[in-house]
């Protein structure tokens, strides 16, 4: 009897580990679905766009499609950080909702989504972000600028509007954080720490915004 309970308590324990190792490594996979793009493939949107390629660094290029204002005149511009899966192209749809309002919109690729390259972790995130909203503020002034995130972007705006002024932060079914997500599936693992390549904390950036927060859920309808 004893030799079976060792027996079946190392087979609990390898499945246990396994899985453990397994979720640590593969993460990545679960919550990001990225599409690559050819550096020199070519967009086909039905709205007028400019596209601009900025390189961070000798290994990273930021790609950034922005839509222009159906308006002669700008009433400002929308920086749109999509979901964890495709391209800008799989978002490009909303463009006209945000044009005809008189806004250009404005989207980012992540590093190995589209045709940004270069490496990926949270910290690159914010700091991409950041260069993002900065090359907005070169044209538009803060009260001109709405910070929209969708799903896994959520947090990467909340992050933004939590340490720079804009008009007004959009969330598109938001999360609490990417550690509540993963302790929802996974709560017999230590979830959290360096276990997570991201925590994503939308609910302390929240605390530090102090702009008007709009949540969607469901299809979205915006009203700028």
């Amino acid at each position: 009897m004893k030799k079976i309970i060792f027996r079946w308590t190392k087979l609990v324990i390898l499945v246990y580990c396994s899985i453990g190792i397994a979720v640590y490594y593969l993460q990545d996979r679960f919550i990001l679905h990225p599409v690559k793009l050819g550096t020199r493939q070519g967009y086909s949107f039905t709205q007028p766009f400019t596209e601009l390629n900025l390189d961070y660094d000798p290994q990273t290029n930021l790609n950034i499609v922005e839509f222009k204002a159906t308006d002669s005149v700008a009433k400002g511009v929308v920086l749109f950080f999509h979901d964890g899966h495709g391209n800008i192209g799989d978002y490009a749809a909303m463009s006209k909702s945000i044009t005809d309002q008189g806004y250009e919109l404005w989207m980012m690729d992540y590093p190995g989504f589209g045709k940004s390259t270069g490496p990926m972790d949270e910290q690159r995130l914010y700091d991409l972000a950041l260069v993002f909203y900065k090359l907005a503020r070169s044209r538009w002034k803060p009260l001109q600028i709405v910070l929209y995130g969708q799903g896994f972007g959520t947090g990467i705006a909340g992050q933004l509007a939590a340490i720079r002024d804009c008009r007004r932060l959009i969330l598109e079914r938001p999360y609490y954080s990417m550690t509540s997500v993963f302790r929802r599936y996974l709560f017999l693992y230590p979830v959290g720490g360096k276990f997570l390549h991201y925590h994503l904390p939308l609910h302390d950036y929240l605390e530090k915004v102090t702009a008007p927060v709009t949540v969607i859920q469901g299809d979205p309808v915006i009203r700028l």
